[in-house]
């Protein structure tokens, strides 16, 4: 049975098969059409999920999409009438239902087939479903509290719910105009951060300020009785004017969020040519405060609800990576698993796991702790490339590459490190990283003038090997999607300068032997000779999405001050 999962009319479409409840392949669109969280229809992650599974769209039995036009619809209706919201959002909401009511049409011009062709049976699976589907079927419990939590998805922002064997139950829901990842999102543009997905830009600046407007801040977000939250509708423009996304060439663009009544209470907005004063910092140190306040509460409440002590997160806010961070040590909860695409991409995945789990009553495979299942390329297809843009290059065995890579570190080097199938989701995990040596203080200025030139507030992660998480963190947990920020102990810091950021943290990558053993091999050999047993990881782009193929990272080495790069054990040093 062949399961094709789409993610599709929205940010980070994406599309993954299963084969009879085994994840085969799965992908972004934004890796082939070079545009960050490209929306619309995902018809060159679909061509290529079918070329690796050897399969054409008429071997498919099941299409699901992580979008349901009925859902909720009765409230949408309400909602409506109530706000009067604005002609243009409603037309531009109607256009999107036709278009997701139009899957098999879309396939055959994507594939060139005709539709009739195309006998799967089309799903339509409730977006939070999907995240929640997506973390709970592919957790290592049987049974799990699950929180799923994002801007909006079929009328909703958050979800409840407990997943037991492979039956998801849904507890309770916030609907429309109420949601922490609009109320983020919000602020985020406030602070002069305008493009779709620059949440992460104030949770790397956060920890330059202090908390100080979170009671300011009380009024716009409130806890309520029931375990959740609501917002303070005068602050933002959605309740009235809809949440009005557009995709002009598959780039999403979210209108502005904020009111004028938000602007008289917290002063003029920056743009984000501004520089940044303290009240900036200070006031994203605040929505950062209270955003994890509101997910502890929640979770403090859903734990009372249901005393399970094991929590699946998902949704936008689930790439909190600061918030998960403490989740363990702020509610009751036990034990957490966080799935490597928790954002939009990743309800590819769950729609075709609730479906096969949930609706086919199918039992449940291994968890889900290998995110590697994109694009991959053989030595001799990369040698190919190299011969024919005649690039010096070096083929080595695995000693002479970890060899050769931790000497290039060790001399302030700057490594592309190019292995095996390309991750899914945001996080490079050592298959399409840039790596850089943790015991520089200099390293964020390299990699900046080098290759990343961004923002000099965000911080460069650690990957480290999992058996010395204890040893450099405050926190043991496995972090395999670098999903977490943990503190990293005192005495540690001044040995790993480069990914310790402002605060003392680290957003950690525990690299396992059992799941990417060349990756570790690599780092071990870094610890034999410094004896740390950390590298800086990044992603390998340079402010584009993550490269795909070889040619995309020979471009950017070529583009770039990089010094090294490596695809699989071919190595090419800058001349």
């Amino acid at each position: 049975m062949y399961i094709l999962g789409l993610n599709a009319f929205h940010g980070d479409s994406s599309a993954c098969i299963y084969k009879n409840g085994e994840l085969i392949v799965a992908s972004e669109e934004e890796r082939f059409r070079r545009i960050k969280h490209w929306a619309g229809f995902p018809s060159e992650a679909i061509k290529f999920c079918l070329n690796e599974a050897q399969i054409s769209i008429k071997d498919v039995v099941h299409i699901t999409l992580s979008r349901d036009p009925n859902a909720n619809v009765t409230r949408k209706m309400l909602h409506l009438v109530k706000k009067g919201v604005s002609l243009g959002n409603l037309i531009d909401r109607i256009q999107n239902r036709n278009k997701i009511s139009s899957v098999k049409l879309q396939l055959a011009e994507a594939l060139g087939v005709e539709e009739k062709e195309i006998k799967a049976e089309i799903h339509n699976i409730e977006h939070h479903r999907s995240h929640m589907a997506s973390a709970f079927f592919a957790s290592p419990f049987e049974e799990s509290a699950i929180l799923s939590v994002d801007g909006f998805g079929d009328f909703t922002s958050t979800m409840i719910g407990v997943g037991k064997g492979n039956k998801i139950e849904v507890l309770d829901s916030v609907t429309y105009p109420h949601s922490l990842g609009i109320f983020y999102t919000t602020f985020t543009q406030f602070l002069g951060f305008p493009y779709y997905g620059d949440e992460y830009k104030v949770m790397g600046l956060a920890p330059y300020g202090k908390p100080l407007y979170v009671d300011k801040l009380k009024d716009v977000i409130k806890f309520t009785e029931n375990g959740f939250f609501s917002l303070n509708e005068k602050y933002f423009l959605h309740p009235t004017q809809g949440v009005k996304m557009s995709w002009e060439d598959g780039i999403p663009d979210i209108d502005k969020l904020y009111s004028p009544y938000l602007i008289a209470k917290f002063g003029n907005p920056r743009h984000k040519e501004d520089s940044l004063t303290d009240e900036h910092r200070n006031l994203a140190a605040s929505v950062q405060k209270i955003t994890e306040d509101v997910i502890f509460y929640m979770l403090d409440h859903l734990h009372k609800q249901t005393s399970i002590d094991n929590i699946c997160i998902t949704g936008g806010v689930a790439q909190n990576s600061v918030a998960n961070g403490k989740i363990l040590s702020s509610t009751p909860f036990k034990k957490i698993y966080i799935p490597p695409a928790g954002h939009d991409a990743g309800t590819s995945i769950g729609s075709a796991l609730y479906l096969y789990n949930h609706l086919l009553d199918q039992p449940r495979t291994l968890p889900m702790y290998n995110p590697y299942t994109g694009s991959k390329y053989t030595v001799d297809v990369i040698e190919q490339l190299l011969l024919k843009h005649k690039i010096v290059y070096k083929r080595l065995n695995d000693a002479e590459l970890y060899d050769q890579v931790t000497n290039c570190l060790i001399e302030g080097g700057v490594v592309g490190w190019f292995q095996g199938r390309a991750e899914f989701g945001p996080r490079a995990l050592g298959h399409r990283s840039i790596l850089a040596d943790p015991r520089r203080n200099d390293v964020k200025e390299i990699l900046n003038l080098k290759i990343k030139r961004r923002e000099s507030f965000r911080p460069f992660a650690p990957s480290i090997l999992k058996e010395y998480v204890s040893e450099y963190f405050e926190q043991v947990d496995d972090v395999p999607f670098m999903e977490k920020v943990f503190l990293i102990k005192q005495d540690k810091r001044k040995d790993i300068p480069a990914v310790t950021h402002v605060d003392g943290t680290g957003r950690l990558q525990s690299v396992d032997k059992n799941v990417e053993p060349k990756y570790y091999n690599l780092i071990n050999e870094f610890k034999n000779k410094t004896g740390i047993p950390v590298l800086v990881n990044t992603s390998f782009n340079e402010n584009e999405p993550i490269v795909n193929s070889p040619q995309q990272a020979l471009d950017c080495f070529l583009r770039t001050k990089m010094d090294m790069l490596v695809m699989e054990n071919i190595l090419i040093k800058r001349d």
